[in-house]
């Protein structure tokens, strides 16, 4: 086990694959773990998580779109959940690839309604902006890179050489599991969410790609693709939990203002995941953007 990442004691085998469910695609950056509900002739919703959760963070509007007659596809983005961590540069390019990549290998060749949590709201809008011809519909849920996120003095750290490796390895793991809590505006849900999302971290790569996500601009200001996105009239949807700790509200300004076609709902007590903590809310506002 690398020194200093101390924790990251597992291998992505075939029988760990096998173990947690779901289905497994070979891309040419590694495999992808995903999990399609199948329904050829219905609509289809592609669902993209954010920098470190990987894609059990959509449990509730992953059903709730399935049992709505929606073909759904969500999947672990590369060095999270049980996607390979690939010894790569871990950036908005590598992440919109992949996507790109998985829908060719699933055959999903119809526009589709594409959905950005946190950081996966950089990766769709960068999608969308190199493949308009493949969205339908996009749908920004906390999105990241309104503006470029506050580094602070640990962050910073964390970007240097060496030492980046020496912090994430000896304290990243609890302060990540720590760090997810803050998501939540209500406390109830932390504890079952913290224990879902451990697993992962035990995986070799992982801190690996967490820092090169961290060093390669992945949540940087993203300003630009967001105007970009805009161009194209894409009808969006935009939600944001007014208490998000994560990716302050605050960013929702610059966002809305760089959107034409652009459904705004602010959620009032929630945080970082609205459609996870608030699903009764947010789900018929998702359905009724999706059918009108």
């Amino acid at each position: 086990m690398p020194f200093p990442y101390i924790h990251e004691t597992e291998e992505i085998t075939d029988s760990l694959r096998k173990s947690v469910g779901g289905s497994f695609i070979a891309l040419p950056d590694g495999y992808t773990h995903y999990q399609l509900e199948e329904d050829k002739d219905a609509e289809t919703v592609v669902l993209v998580h954010g920098f470190s959760v990987p894609n059990f963070i959509w449990e509730p509007t992953f059903r709730f779109l399935t049992e709505a007659g929606y073909r759904v596809l969500r999947y672990d983005l590369f060095g999270r959940g049980y996607s390979d961590r690939p010894k790569t540069t871990y950036n908005l390019d590598l992440f919109a690839r992949q996507l790109h990549e998985l829908l060719d290998a699933l055959k999903i060749t119809e526009p589709i309604n594409l959905f950005g949590l946190s950081m996966g709201g950089p990766i769709t809008a960068t999608f969308a902006a190199r493949h308009s011809e493949r969205v339908k519909r996009l749908a920004l849920f906390a999105p990241a890179g309104g503006a470029a996120i506050p580094q602070t003095r640990i962050y910073k750290l964390l970007l240097t050489p060496i030492l980046g490796e020496l912090l994430m390895g000896l304290f990243g793991k609890q302060k990540l599991i720590d760090g997810v809590a803050e998501d939540f505006y209500e406390p109830e849900m932390i504890a079952h969410f913290q224990k879902q999302y451990t697993p992962q971290l035990s995986i070799r790569g992982f801190g690996r790609a967490i820092l090169s996500t961290m060093r390669n601009d992945a949540l940087g200001d993203s300003s630009a693709i967001y105007r970009r996105i805009g161009e194209l009239n894409n009808p969006t949807l935009l939600i944001w939990g007014r208490e998000d700790k994560t990716v302050p509200y605050d960013q929702a300004e610059i966002v809305v203002a760089s959107l034409k076609q652009v459904r705004f709902h602010t959620i009032e007590n929630s945080g970082h995941i609205p459609h996870y903590e608030n699903a009764d809310e947010i789900n018929p506002i998702i359905l009724d953007f999706l059918k009108n």
